[in-house]
């Protein structure tokens, strides 16, 4: 069994989520993934998310593509899940391209397109104006 582990906020939950989650697991057989926390997503980004942690995990494994959905507390902790989960094939959008490669000596690292003209930081500016 092929094991892909991913990570993100999967706030404002969109096509462009749902798009590269089936694309990750069909990579694989098993896809777990690994959802931000409220205050991870602050680290990261400089603001809370719109929708709390648990409603964000209550989404993601209402998915089928989804087998498992787990809390991701820091970037530090990234081998550490890989490892966990047993990972043979990290995950992640283009945006993050080489920044996980070190992990190449324990899973193979895809870097996946993101959907173009969608993502959730242009969903909130859409609102806010």
């Amino acid at each position: 069994m092929k094991r892909i582990v991913t990570f993100g906020t999967f706030d404002l939950f969109h096509v462009g989520h749902l798009r590269i989650l089936d694309r990750c697991k069909a990579i694989g057989d098993f896809l777990a993934v690994g959802l931000s926390t409220d205050e991870f997503s602050f680290q990261k980004k400089g603001r809370y998310p719109i929708y709390p942690f648990e409603q964000r995990m209550e989404i993601l494994c209402a998915l089928r593509v989804v087998d498992v959905a787990f809390a991701e507390d820091s970037f530090e902790q990234k081998r550490q899940y890989l490892i966990e989960h047993k990972a043979d094939v990290l995950v992640m959008g283009e945006d993050w391209e080489g920044k996980f490669d070190n992990f190449g000596d324990i899973v193979q690292v895809v870097y996946l397109s993101r959907t173009p003209s969608i993502s959730t930081t242009a969903i909130v500016e859409t609102i806010r104006k």
